[in-house]
């Protein structure tokens, strides 16, 4: 139990401290950024998005804002994770929490590095990202399927109806 209960541990840590940096970098993104990333494409073509025109600006800043609701997202999947593995470790468990880790690098910080440096190029990593996440929740899934219920002992006397 003692490696389950690190290894839960590890994983709400991780999840809890990228959940506190993406309401950081949200709070950035809703209020810090906005001239940022006006000056930092202002020559930037405007980009269309089903059918219509927006600034780049708006569109960087967008793209920033979600990075850190998917960080969010997948944070919360990490604290789950280990609340899973207080309940016995499982491959595919790891293979979630590592997936969601990747993920957040990958799609998350390829999005704030693309916003911040104006490097298009990074978006070609996010899709990867992506990935990862799909591959981490359908891990979760795997592994929550696998947990046997708990068996209780109840007393006929205790047990209500």
């Amino acid at each position: 139990m003692s490696n389950n209960l690190s290894t839960a541990r590890c994983w709400i840590a991780t999840g809890a401290t990228l959940a506190g940096l993406a309401v950081i970098t949200g709070a950035f993104a809703a209020h810090g950024m906005d001239k940022y990333v006006v000056e930092k494409f202002a020559e930037v073509h405007a980009k269309t998005i089903a059918g219509q025109e927006f600034a780049a600006s708006w569109k960087y800043l967008q793209d920033f804002k979600t990075a850190a609701e998917y960080q969010m997202y997948h944070a919360l999947g990490m604290i789950a994770v280990g609340l899973l593995a207080l309940r016995g470790s499982r491959k595919s468990l790891k293979v979630a929490g590592w997936s969601f880790l990747i993920g957040v690098l990958l799609f998350s910080g390829s999005l704030y590095l693309l916003v911040l440096t104006g490097i298009s190029k990074l978006g070609a990593i996010t899709p990867i990202g992506g990935v990862a996440f799909i591959i981490g929740w359908v891990a979760l899934l795997c592994a929550s399927l696998a947990i046997k219920p708990e068996t209780q002992n109840v007393k006929e006397d205790d047990a209500t109806v």
